[in-house]
Parts: structure tokens; sequence; C-alpha cells
């Protein structure tokens, strides 16, 4: 279950890292963000492409030598999602709720964050 779980979330870091890194202002309009100039495309690329292809080689170290580098794996993804659902909570509290679009965002975040957790107080470490 760990290793499916890491490898999953490689792929979808992966995929979503390389989109970002490539089309960063194309993809953000399709979200209904409008990111201009520059430096927005240079803040989005190194965000949301390079940070989560970092994230996809942590997750793929870990599906591949669980004993080194799940843990850091996990802890990475609970600490990083962690930070989106705080965010995300503190916008809903000052601006309301985001479109329907973000929700997706949202629940793959709180899903994410949920389940590393669980898998790291869980005993699939141990083995």
């Amino acid at each position: 279950m760990l290793r499916l779980f890491l490898l999953l979330q490689t792929i979808i870091f992966a995929v979503f890292g390389t989109l970002m890194l490539l089309e960063p202002i194309e993809l953000a309009a399709r979200m209904g963000m409008e990111i201009g100039g520059r430096n927005g495309s240079f803040e989005m690329r190194g965000i949301y492409g390079g940070v989560s292809l970092g994230i996809a080689v942590l997750c793929l170290l870990g599906s591949l030598n669980v004993r080194q580098y799940a843990r850091p794996a996990l802890f990475m993804l609970i600490t990083y999602m962690g930070g989106y659902i705080f965010a995300r909570a503190a916008a809903i509290m000052l601006e309301g709720p985001p479109s329907a679009e973000f929700w997706v965002y949202i629940v793959f975040e709180a899903v994410t964050g949920l389940c590393a957790l669980l898998l790291l107080r869980s005993d699939a470490l141990r083995a």
C-alpha cells in the first residue's frame, strides 16, 4: 500500500510539475487565474513546476527504497499538503469559498495529507 501510494504521488506530481514547467500561463488560465508578466510565469514554473518535480523525485525514491526514503517522503507530503490546507482554510475565511475547480485541489490536498499521515503512523514503515 505504501509503495503504491508513493508511486501514485510520483505520477501526479511529475505530470503536474512538467505541465506547469512547460505551460504555466495557459494552465493557470484554465484554472481561472490570471498570471501576468515574465515574473509571473517565472514564479509559476518555480513553485508549481520545479517544486512538484522535486516532490515527484522524493516520492519515487520512497517507493523504490522504503527503508531510506519513504519516511521523508511522507513527512514532506504531510507538511506540504498541510500548508496548503491551512492556507486554503484561511483564504476561505478571508475571501469566501473558491470556484468549483479549486475544490478538486482542496480535496486532493486533504486526502493526500491524511493518507500520508495514516501511512506514516501505520506498520507499513516497519516492514
